[in-house]
């Protein structure tokens, strides 16, 4: 039970703890930064760097909803990007068919429809025109960029 009150206490005080730092170069020329001054060397003392992390004024709660922010954002631009591609995928695909329909008509036939009482009827010349040009339309509308 005494353990772990001590330890409580040291974590408790472990925010308070800042360290002095130094920074000197070595024999072989390379900076070095320590906690502790060196004997031999002259060493630059670079002031107190605090052990506290950043933003340790804040709350755990606070911290944790500014980390939710960030995730909430990241998902919402997620979930746009995604919609984006759908939208953009299914615009293509209706450009694609409003395409072969077009060169469908333009190959030129004999093109039929079904009517209402489920038997097959040739179009007319105007039909065939009439649909010409709305698949023609259509691509244009779906198309352009």
């Amino acid at each position: 039970m005494k353990k772990i009150i001590v330890l409580a206490v040291m974590c408790a005080l472990a925010p308070l703890a800042s360290a002095q730092l130094y920074k000197y170069v070595d024999k072989n020329g390379k900076t070095v930064y320590t906690d502790q001054p060196p004997p031999d060397a002259e060493a630059k003392p670079m002031g107190n760097i605090p052990s506290a992390p950043a933003g340790a004024g804040k709350t755990y709660v606070e911290r944790d909803k500014e980390l939710q922010k960030g995730r909430d954002k990241a998902r919402d631009e997620a979930k746009k990007a995604d919609e984006k591609s759908r939208a953009n995928a299914e615009r293509e695909e209706a450009c694609r068919q409003a395409t072969a329909q077009a060169n469908m008509y333009d190959a030129g036939g004999r093109f039929m429809t079904i009517n209402a009482q489920g038997e097959k009827v040739y179009m007319t010349d105007e039909e065939i025109e009439a649909a010409k040009q709305k698949s023609h339309r259509d691509v244009e509308e779906l198309c352009k960029k």
